[in-house]
């Protein structure tokens, strides 16, 4: 079946992709939906989350240092955080924020930031210093970030060699069965 209709398996894996990333740019529901969905991934979910988090924090730690006030820094914040569901929860995160609430209990009520991230904040808020924890979270983050990824690609190192010395093992073997007088 392969051998007669490998065309269609590529159209229809092309078609996919296509239809994803058309869906991706055109419905925010699909959006969300999809990175809620990669966020529950086993292993890449979890450095996803790290990634965003990470982008999340530096974003604000930017904006707060620069001078623009919590309530404004937070609506740039949830567009560079890159994920739909960290964006909706800013949005929420910013609501509750205006209206009095303290930005360790806005994120605490969004249920999306680790504890250690709530506590470092709650910590920065308290004396004064939320950018310099904020950037603390970052670089935590980002480094989490770069040694997942590097834990990752030495797990895969062995799993590509294995996959290439079956397909070439099997490419000699099927040319060494191969009836070559016809």
């Amino acid at each position: 079946w392969v051998v007669a209709w490998w065309w269609l398996v590529f159209l229809l894996i092309g078609a996919a992709i296509v239809t994803t990333g058309i869906l991706l740019k055109r419905s925010a529901a699909f959006r969300y939906g999809f990175d809620r969905a990669m966020l529950k991934l086993p292993v890449i979910g979890g450095i996803l989350e790290k990634a965003t988090i990470a982008r999340w924090t530096r974003t604000l730690q930017t904006m707060f240092a620069a001078g623009v006030p919590l309530v404004e820094s937070l609506d740039a914040v949830g567009g560079a955080a890159g994920n739909a569901v960290y964006a909706a929860a800013t949005k929420k995160i910013q609501t509750e924020v205006s209206t009095g609430t303290s930005l360790t209990n806005s994120m605490a009520n969004t249920g999306l930031f680790p504890t250690m991230v709530l506590q470092m904040i709650q910590i920065g808020e308290e004396s004064g210093s939320l950018d310099n924890m904020l950037g603390k979270v970052a670089e935590y983050f980002e480094r989490e970030v770069d040694d997942a990824v590097a834990a990752l690609s030495s797990l895969l190192e062995p799993i590509i060699i294995v996959f290439l010395g079956v397909v070439i093992g099997g490419l000699v073997v099927d040319a060494g069965t191969f009836d070559w007088e016809g």
